[in-house]
């Protein structure tokens, strides 16, 4: 079974993205009960439907599927509830990983969120100085729950 397994924080300095170039992403949720998530997203020139598991601590099971660029918009006008959640993701490298920095958009705009994917759950990771908070537990920044409780929406704890 293929597993995601990944660390989210918050970026503290957005100045990290200058000068990198983005990918713009819309997505939709299909489904966000029970067991799994079902999403479906546009990024850049590409639609993917990804199946999600539960999430049990950082990590869950994912499933990724292409699909055809006219599919996936589509599903997003006529299948997926609620207002899509729409970003642009930067693919930042720090001390051997990827991390992607998503940049929200919509009613979710300010909200600045970083994702670095592991091996495993107990991988040791170099946290880049750009990163602040991490958030991997807190349900709030699930992409799943922006869509009922999207950033604009909440208040300064």
């Amino acid at each position: 079974m293929p597993l995601e397994i990944e660390r989210k924080f918050l970026v503290a300095d957005p100045s990290c993205i200058e000068g990198a170039k983005g990918t713009a992403c819309k997505q939709g949720y299909l489904s966000v009960k029970g067991e799994a998530v079902v999403r479906a997203r546009i990024e850049g020139r590409r639609a993917v439907l990804t199946l999600k598991g539960r999430t049990r601590g950082i990590a869950r099971s994912e499933y990724e599927y292409e699909i055809p660029l006219q599919h996936g918009e589509e599903i997003l006008a006529a299948m997926c509830s609620g207002p899509l959640v729409e970003k642009t993701r930067y693919e930042i490298e720090w001390a051997g990983k990827v991390w992607e920095v998503d940049v929200f958009a919509g009613d979710n705009e300010g909200l600045v969120v970083a994702e670095v994917e592991l091996a495993s759950e107990d991988e040791a990771v170099e946290i880049p100085p750009w990163v602040g908070e991490e958030v991997s537990g807190d349900p709030r920044y699930y992409n799943a729950n922006l869509v009922d409780d999207p950033y604009c929406n909440w208040q300064d704890d």
